[in-house]
């Protein structure tokens, strides 16, 4: 029997809004993405289902969407921090037709008590027709 990935759970108010800054309720934001249901239209929504599921411990979610060829073989999430708010800074394709794009963002956590902030410009391609996290741009 196949092992079930490790999760920290869902959001605290599983009908309050997605940890990703939308304001629908994460069964109908990124639940979706992450149960396999349907696939990210946009780099932007790749990237905010990504947080969403570093948010809630979903380690099978970000490595099913990462690129086959920067994709880790495993992925171990650092239970003492807490990702805590998500921050779009801008985007560039990554549209409905595109096949490449990037999005800057800032990502909030909470380690040790102190509170901190993760910035990065991601690249996003589309690998056999889905959206996939590639890697992050050099400063």
């Amino acid at each position: 029997m196949a092992k079930k990935p490790a999760r920290r759970g869902t959001p605290r108010d599983a009908n309050g809004p997605c940890p990703c800054g939308n304001s629908l309720p994460y069964p109908e934001c990124c639940g979706p993405l992450h149960r396999g249901e349907t696939d990210a239209a946009t780099a932007e929504a790749l990237m905010r289902s990504r947080f969403s599921a570093f948010a809630i411990g979903d380690t099978a979610y970000l490595l099913r969407s990462w690129h086959s060829s920067t994709r880790p073989e495993r992925l171990r999430l650092d239970p003492g921090q807490r990702w805590t708010r998500l921050e779009i800074l801008g985007a560039e394709h990554g549209g409905l037709f595109d096949s490449t794009g990037t999005v800057a963002f800032r990502a909030h956590y909470r380690e040790g008590g102190q509170p901190g902030t993760l910035t990065e410009h991601s690249r996003f391609t589309r690998e056999d027709g889905h959206w996939v996290y590639v890697d992050a741009l050099p400063d």
